[in-house]
């Protein structure tokens, strides 16, 4: 029984006058319709897993910003490829943590043929070949000032920066990685990387470019993970992105892609799906959006003092990327999510 107004009309004949008779909480009304009828889908192939990788053997060290997150031996990553393997993620991507007396002014660790990257990466291939490798592209987590570049006084140099790119390109190409992810944000370094790898014959090596990177205050357990916050001087804003512009972005993808990227990546993620939206339908090639660790540790931080539903947040979270737009996902819940979804 519905009410009547005082104009004798029934509130059910308001509702199908004003809604043409669609009443659309009818797709909503069980759990087999909202399955049915649902845009989009989170499965495993859509995420890579960022893994910590540092020297010496033994137990996982856990970072503790980042609960449930762990630094591990170069063995630990290949037990971590094959659980990625095991669970149908399609990539692991590689982040070391390196020593303070392996660091130096220039970064110059990044292009030891022998560094932590490139052992983990030799390992991975060796024991787990079906799983794709994804490697860092920058200086910060080799540099004494924890800058994605080398510095002279305050500056960032752009140029001599590619140029110790380009040999870190090839130095992890030549180890088994195979995509190459330049996160520096300087100018030209994709063309220039494609070019270094070109000229010494790993033409299949793709590059996912960092296109749009913004100078964020997401990436605080990151730096942490990898040892580089307590020697950040200054900040990272003259070659990051600045977390008010969108244009620039667009411009920013435009230029990598020209360049040469098979793929492009925001980063941060959940702040920046404007971005991720913006850019997957602008240029139609394969967009990724990086869940960065600090968005990683709110989850985890809220869901510990039992203020979300944690489950519930890392898959809303995750499947709001790929409703915006996004190809993939890098994410820290990865193995979490994955062991809970379907595959294709």
């Amino acid at each position: 029984m519905t009410r009547t107004g005082d104009s004798g009309v029934s509130i059910t004949t308001r509702i199908d006058a004003a809604t043409a008779g669609l009443r659309m909480r009818r797709l909503r009304q069980s759990d087999w319709s909202r399955r049915l009828v649902r845009e989009t889908n989170l499965t495993a192939d859509d995420l890579i897993w960022p893994i910590f990788v540092r020297e010496g053997g033994g137990a996982p060290e856990p970072v503790p910003s980042m609960p449930e997150v762990f630094r591990l031996s170069v063995e630990g990553c290949v037990e971590a490829a094959r659980r990625a393997r095991d669970l149908g993620i399609p990539v692991v991507a590689l982040f070391p943590y390196t020593d303070a007396d392996k660091r130096d002014e220039r970064g110059s660790e990044a292009f030891n043929e022998g560094n932590l990257v490139c052992r983990a990466s030799r390992a991975i291939k060796a024991a787990v070949p079906e799983v794709g490798i994804l490697c860092d592209v920058a200086l910060d987590p080799y540099t004494s000032h924890g800058h994605d570049g080398i510095m002279e006084g305050d500056r960032i140099l752009n140029d001599e920066t590619v140029e110790a790119l380009c040999r870190q390109a090839v130095v992890q190409a030549e180890a088994g990685c195979d995509i190459i992810g330049p996160s520096d944000m300087m100018d030209g370094r994709v063309a220039c990387i494609r070019q270094a790898l070109d000229e010494v014959g790993h033409r299949d090596t793709l590059i996912m470019s960092y296109a749009a990177k913004y100078a964020s205050a997401f990436y605080g357990p990151f730096r942490d993970a990898v040892g580089s916050g307590g020697m950040l001087k200054g900040d990272k804003r003259t070659y990051q992105m600045d977390y008010g512009n969108s244009d620039e972005a667009v411009r920013e993808a435009a230029q990598d892609i020209a360049e040469g990227a098979d793929m492009i990546m925001v980063k941060p993620g959940m702040p920046y799906l404007d971005i991720v939206s913006r850019l997957s339908r602008e240029f139609g090639v394969p967009t990724f959006a990086y869940q960065t660790s600090g968005e990683y540790a709110m989850i985890m931080a809220a869901a510990g003092n039992g203020w979300l539903d944690g489950e519930r947040a890392m898959i809303e979270s995750l499947t709001a990327f790929k409703r915006a737009g996004a190809s993939g996902i890098l994410s820290y819940f990865s193995p979490t999510i994955a062991a809970r979804m379907p595959r294709r």
